[in-house]
């Protein structure tokens, strides 16, 4: 299964971002999908994740300003990313997991896409 990440790029504080991310392949089912950062020296850090039914969990330092959704008929997975902060500024990889086939998981990393919040 292979992810493609987009929408990062250069936003002042205080704007807005929307980055995408489209899942491919053989796919029977598709459980948990999310986005993680990963800032220059520091650990990758989950930011959201989202359930097949909808159900949402957010990193308390995105709380309030940032979205996660999916669309499942066309295994995508979105993060609205509003309130920008400079400390926000990493390499944002999406995850995503689920079945192949029954008996065959996949746990799979999108190639990263640079969000930078600066003036």
């Amino acid at each position: 299964v292979q992810l493609q990440a987009s929408g990062g790029g250069l936003v002042q504080p205080g704007g807005s971002l929307k980055l995408s991310c489209a899942a491919s392949g053989s796919i029977l089912s598709m459980n948990i999908m999310g986005w993680y950062r990963q800032a220059p020296g520091e650990q990758r850090d989950l930011v959201a994740s989202i359930s097949r039914d909808g159900s949402t969990n957010y990193a308390d330092f995105v709380k309030g300003r940032f979205t996660v959704s999916r669309d499942n008929a066309k295994n995508l997975v979105y993060l609205q990313m509003n309130s920008l902060k400079p400390e926000d500024t990493a390499v944002y990889y999406c995850n995503a997991a689920g079945l192949i086939t029954r008996w065959t998981r996949f746990d799979s990393w999108g190639q990263g896409t640079l969000v930078t919040v600066s003036s």
